[in-house]
């Protein structure tokens, strides 16, 4: 199973996980008080910038039968898609930038230039998945209904379908999003998922119908003769910004150390214990400036399920701290290259589509899946709780260096029980073979007797003939 005691599994007492939630809680206080002109100056500048180059995009698409026109105008176009998908539509819904009670840039009023209503997806999305963060039966995100993302999860024929399952997602990302926060919006009220006149159903389409007229109907029109060429390059750049928006939601939510929890956790659950499971459900990527401001900084998205509506201009400054509060109290903070980090994540996808029976590991210590059992079976050392010079704590992270450290000497020695067995198979081989190669002497040599005692009788009675 997945995790079911934070507390166990992270090795930390509970007077560990109070102290770490009040210390995350000064963080976010920090940023609260010295939000300011800078900030507001940020996604202002950020919004400027967006629509110029939706604005230039839009307008070297008017000679988009030219090649080299078609790729520019798309390139802009993509660029400017991504930026108002991850940086403005996604923090303005999440009301980083509420503080500033600007009604433009406001959760309530901001919406984005996706398929799905910018409303569903923020009554589905923060609420779902920011509050139930990877917990199995809870949070809607952790797979988005159609891949099995855990061992937990049970394995169904559909599943082999998965990876194709995957690219689809992918390549449509926008409308799967939208699709299911219209589930989620309806089960939350209480709609019957076959009833399609409800008034979410309606809200969902009329958004569509707005968004599938300015892309493919209004905006190539506007470019008259190159109106072909023009509604390539909206599909094209929609595209981009779905395999975009997909690559980055799967590197923080699914790679390895990305931590699944069952719904026992909530039992219970005190703020500190929710702050660990955000930070222990999921993972970054590394990047530049540029590459944090294309994904709208969730490559900081450890930083993000802490502290989701705090401005993302900040989760860089942010993340320093965090981890020197992992470093402080032994925990591991999930990172890797954006390569990496999406290779775990599809191994996973294509892994756990296939039976359990296929699959080596168990849910309790796989690498895309584990929980507090994984050390059940496992000697770890003894270590002061608290290292009275340092301060430092024993974790998680120590935890796991010497359950590896155990299991490799395990399997050392394993292996040279093995290796001496073999040892002591081929010196019983030896005197196995010995033993047959003198039998086999002795035998040669109890024939040739034989033999020599058969030939003297033979001889004897037939001297006797010849005498008589």
């Amino acid at each position: 199973m997945a995790i079911t005691d934070i507390q166990g599994y992270t090795h930390l007492t509970a007077a560990d996980i109070e102290t770490l939630g009040k210390e995350l809680d000064s963080i976010r206080r920090s940023v609260e008080t010295s939000r300011g002109e800078r900030d507001a100056r940020y996604i202002r500048r950020t919004i400027a910038a967006q629509r110029c180059l939706e604005v230039a995009g839009r307008a070297v698409l008017f000679g988009s039968r030219n090649r080299w026109a078609w790729l520019g105008g798309t390139a802009l176009l993509s660029v400017a898609k991504i930026i108002e998908n991850m940086e403005l539509g996604h923090n303005v819904s999440h009301g980083q930038w509420d503080w500033m009670n600007d009604p433009e840039i406001h959760s309530t009023s901001w919406e984005w230039d996706m398929t799905g209503p910018s409303a569903q997806w923020r009554r589905a999305h923060n609420y779902s998945h920011h509050t139930y963060t990877n917990v199995l039966g809870k949070d809607e995100d952790l797979g988005f209904g159609i891949l099995r993302m855990t061992r937990d999860e049970a394995w169904r024929p559909v599943h082999l379908a998965q990876p194709a399952a995957n690219l689809l997602l992918a390549a449509t990302f926008e409308w799967g999003i939208a699709l299911h926060d219209l589930g989620i919006e309806k089960e939350l009220a209480g709609i019957p998922g076959n009833k399609l006149t409800s008034p979410p159903d309606l809200e969902f389409a009329r958004k569509v119908s707005r968004q599938v007229a300015k892309d493919f109907v209004l905006y190539p029109a506007l470019t008259g003769p190159a109106w072909k060429s023009t509604l390539k390059a909206n599909a094209t750049a929609n595209l981009v910004r779905n395999l975009w928006a997909y690559a980055v939601i799967f590197c923080g939510h699914f790679p390895d150390g990305a931590e699944k929890f069952t719904i026992e956790q909530l039992d219970g659950e005190t703020q500190g214990e929710w702050y660990l499971r955000q930070m222990l459900g999921s993972a970054n990527f590394k990047a530049g400036p540029v590459m944090a401001f294309m994904s709208g900084n969730l490559c900081y998205q450890i930083e993000h399920h802490l502290f989701p509506d705090l401005p993302s201009n900040r989760y860089s400054e942010v993340a320093v701290r965090v981890r020197e509060l992992c470093d402080k109290y032994d925990l591991p903070y999930t990172t890797g290259s954006l390569g990496k980090q999406y290779l775990l994540a599809f191994r996973t996808i294509h892994k756990l589509a296939l039976p359990d029976r296929f699959l080596k590991r168990t849910s309790d210590d796989a690498p895309e899946t584990s929980s507090e059992r994984k050390f059940s079976d496992i000697s770890l050392p003894e270590r002061l709780r608290v290292d009275p010079e340092t301060g430092k704590r024993f974790g998680l992270r120590s935890a796991l260096q010497d359950a590896k450290a155990s299991l490799q000497e395990k399997a050392r020695h394993e292996k040279e029980v093995l290796r001496e067995a073999k040892v002591a198979l081929k010196a019983r081989a030896r005197q196995e073979k010995a033993a047959l190669r003198e039998a086999k002497r002795a035998l040669g040599e109890r024939a040739t007797h034989e033999r020599e005692v058969l030939q003297d009788k033979a001889a004897r009675r037939w001297g006797r003939r010849v005498a008589r």
